[in-house]
């Protein structure tokens, strides 16, 4: 007997805001999750948080508006069950919790400030690595606007998680020091070491973008090479050409060539050539955690996840 489950996740971000609609339909033996729907707010919250440390009135009514309409859309998707998250812009924001206490007031909704590890643990959760094999280890990468989330797991378990700030708005306010970049170095080297041979899996808008620019096939990998190529390619537009000729949004166009410089960086320093995109982001690891929580309530069923 077929059932369809409805789960709704926020991912409040650095560079916009994301409600998922998801439907994971439970078979006897597998419970495959499908995107019912995905808005998405060009919010650039980053641009406040990491330059003055708090998030401006008319950014905070556009984050509080489009909290009240994500409500009306949640009340009539009728999931079994929510979670709002809001990452690195909220946490470095002083007035972050002024702004969740808001949004609960005027939209119903509790926002939790997540800190950086347990961003990527959530991340984490897509288990992407379950649909590519052949590897000892993989990096899962996601890169924000102001921070990057990095999981290393092998064999199906987390090994270690870094959250660094280093993202695509920082790089172009000029806020990432040569010692962040050190630290993250230092470290990708050292939790990297132990392992022959690795690959890395990307989360985020900007390398979704960047696996369609290089024409990649769904499934295989998108190669170091290729990347260094559409960077160049991009290079030759600036960004309102990208924008026009391209077909850019325009919160996209001015990071996308920061977030491949962050991505290139990260793969040079774990010695990796080839990086995965199954196009997951934070809300799926939140619709994950939600659905796991539902089923540990519930009879057992034995379940293979499938991404749909």
């Amino acid at each position: 007997m077929e059932s369809l489950l409805k789960f709704a996740a926020i991912d409040i971000g650095s560079n916009a805001v994301r409600l998922l609609l998801t439907g994971v339909l439970e078979e006897t033996y597998s419970a495959t999750f499908r995107k019912m729907s995905l808005i998405r707010m060009p919010i650039r919250l980053g641009d406040d948080a990491f330059t003055q440390k708090h998030i401006s009135d008319s950014k905070v009514s556009q984050l509080v508006k489009s909290m009240i309409g994500f409500k009306h859309l949640i009340e009539a998707f009728q999931p079994l069950d929510m979670m709002a998250c809001a990452t690195s812009a909220m946490r470095e924001a002083e007035n972050g919790p002024e702004i969740c206490d808001r949004i609960f007031t005027e939209a119903g909704i509790k926002v939790d400030i997540i800190d950086g590890v347990r961003e990527a643990q959530f991340i984490f959760e897509n288990k992407s690595a379950d649909l590519f094999g052949g590897n000892d280890a993989y990096l899962y990468v996601d890169i924000g606007g102001g921070s990057t989330e990095i999981t290393l797991f092998s064999r199906g378990q987390i090994m270690t998680t870094g959250s660094f700030n280093i993202g695509t708005i920082r790089l172009l306010e000029g806020l990432v020091s040569k010692a962040y970049w050190k630290k993250m170095r230092v470290w990708l080297k050292n939790c990297t070491a132990p392992f022959s041979t690795m690959a890395a899996i990307g989360s985020g808008g900007n390398i979704n973008k960047v696996f369609r620019l290089a024409n990649c096939k769904n499934g295989k990998p998108l190669s170091h090479d290729k990347m260094m190529k559409v960077r160049r390619f991009l290079k030759h537009f600036t960004v309102e050409e990208r924008i026009k000729q391209l077909a850019l949004r325009p919160d996209r166009a001015d990071v996308i060539i920061p977030a491949l410089d962050i991505y290139l960086k990260v793969m040079k320093w774990a010695g990796i050539r080839k990086i995965y995109v199954p196009q997951v982001g934070l809300a799926d690891g939140i619709v994950r955690i939600l659905y796991d929580k539902y089923r540990a309530s519930q009879p057992q069923m034995s379940s293979t996840p499938k991404q749909n």
